[in-house]
This record gives structure tokens, sequence and C-alpha cells, in this order.
């Protein structure tokens, strides 16, 4: 990669940064419109991370949990793409392989919303499986404690279903 296209690449993982810390903030209208007009820059066949991050963080900001599965549901196949675009010890293949667990944990949270619970098993378990990439000693700031908590949760709340 070029160092032009190393700089275009950060500028937009920084822009995606900037909505991401808007949606923390608590302005999920302007993070999803900031979002959306990135979404429509980069497209459909843009890079894979780009798009796994902002369609991940873009569910995030839906009001209807159809809209948000749909948006989960590209930030996995984007996941998908960096995955068999790169070889596995590039930097992008490990970062996405650190957001699967999230990435199925949210999917089955999805389909909870929308009651259905087989689904959500099946994402819950993929969720579990994969988690196993996480640190299990706080050394991620405590990412891989929190998403097998998380995880725990939701399976306590599919046995109440």
């Amino acid at each position: 990669m070029t160092e032009q296209q190393e700089a275009s690449r950060d500028a937009v993982m920084t822009r995606i940064g900037q909505a991401i810390m808007l949606l923390h903030g608590g302005d999920r209208e302007e993070a999803r419109n900031r979002f959306g007009e990135l979404w429509s820059e980069i497209g459909q066949d843009g890079d894979a991370l780009h798009r796994c991050t902002l369609a991940h963080y873009m569910a995030d900001t839906q009001d209807d949990p159809g809209d948000e599965l749909a948006w989960d549901l590209r930030a996995l196949t984007a996941a998908e793409g960096v995955r068999g675009d790169r070889a596995p010890e590039h930097r992008d293949a490990l970062a996405v392989r650190a957001f699967y667990p999230s990435l199925h944990l949210n999917l089955a949270a999805d389909y909870v919303k929308l009651q259905r619970p087989d689904a959500a098993r099946v994402h819950l378990d993929r969720a579990r499986q994969a988690s196993g990439v996480l640190a299990d000693d706080g050394t991620d700031d405590g990412y891989g404690g929190g998403i097998r908590a998380a995880i725990g949760r939701l399976e306590r709340r599919l046995w109440e279903l």
C-alpha cells in the first residue's frame, strides 16, 4: 500500500472513530448521519475493514430492531471479506478476528429483540466459540471479559424465553 493510500485509509478510520465518539457521547442521530455519509462514500465495494467497523457501529444507531439486524449482518459480511482478502497474519485480519465475538453477540441480541430465539442461540454459540481469541487477563483493557460477561447475560436471558 502506498503512503497516500495509507493516509486516505487512516482518514476514513479517523472519521469512523469520530462518529463512534458521537454515538458513545449520546448523539445517536448525528452519529447515524455521519455513518450514513461515510457508507455512501465507501460503498458496497469499499475497504472491508471500513465497512465492517462502520456497519457494526451503525447498527447501534438504529431504532428499529430489523434495521439493526440488517446493519449487523452487513458488518459480519464485511468481516468475512477481510478474512478472505487478507493473509491471516495481516493486521486487519487479526483485528477482525477479535471483532467476531462482538459481531455474533450483537446478532444474537438482535434475534432476541426480534423474538427469534433459535437464531439467537446459533449466534450466541458462535460468539462463545470466537471469544477464544480474546484476552483472559485484562490486557485488552477488559474487552475480552466484557464480551464474555455479555455472552453470559444474554445466555441467561435466552433461558427465560
